[in-house]
């Protein structure tokens, strides 16, 4: 894999993405890239269109960048491979999951050092877990609760159990 720095007014976004950047998205890109700089480079073909990296090239244009690091895809790639590879790198990376306890607990690190966790797109978290424990209601054995079968529609107060 060969990579090329190329001018961004050479390159082309995918006229045919399927995948859309809403301000939000695009947001967190340029907040990555401002912050981190370009870490992988972007997918062209050989007449340099984008297929994978459209997200990372807008937010480049936007924050004036006239540069940026590209691969091509193989000499023996026809558009249909292309198109196959552009759908599974946005796909694949859509599957994932995130652990939320893990996930949780590195953006409340980093927002304990003051790293902002809102220019890649999270909210904060201490915050946001200050605001429901706020909101959530007071629970005890006053509390109003009914309940009713959903064989026989049996209805009582209390606890389900």
């Amino acid at each position: 894999m060969k990579i090329e720095s190329l001018e961004i007014t050479s390159l082309v976004l995918d006229p045919n993405n399927a995948r859309t950047h809403d301000e939000k998205n695009l947001r967190a890109i340029k907040g990555s890239l401002k912050e981190f700089g370009q870490r992988k480079p972007i997918v062209i073909t050989s007449d340099n269109v984008v297929i994978a990296g459209n997200g990372t090239l807008q937010a480049a244009l936007d924050l004036g960048w006239k540069k940026i690091d590209v691969v091509r895809v193989p000499a023996d790639w026809d558009a249909d491979k292309a198109k196959a590879f552009a759908l599974a790198d946005n796909r694949t990376s859509e599957l994932a999951d995130w652990n939320s306890i893990k996930l949780a607990e590195q953006l409340v690190e980093l927002e304990e050092i003051d790293f902002d966790i809102e220019a890649i797109g999270f909210e904060k978290v201490i915050e946001q877990q200050e605001k429901e424990l706020e909101e959530f209601p007071s629970f005890d054995d006053d509390t109003d609760t009914a309940y009713k079968c959903p064989k026989c529609s049996y209805e009582w107060n209390g606890s389900p159990r």
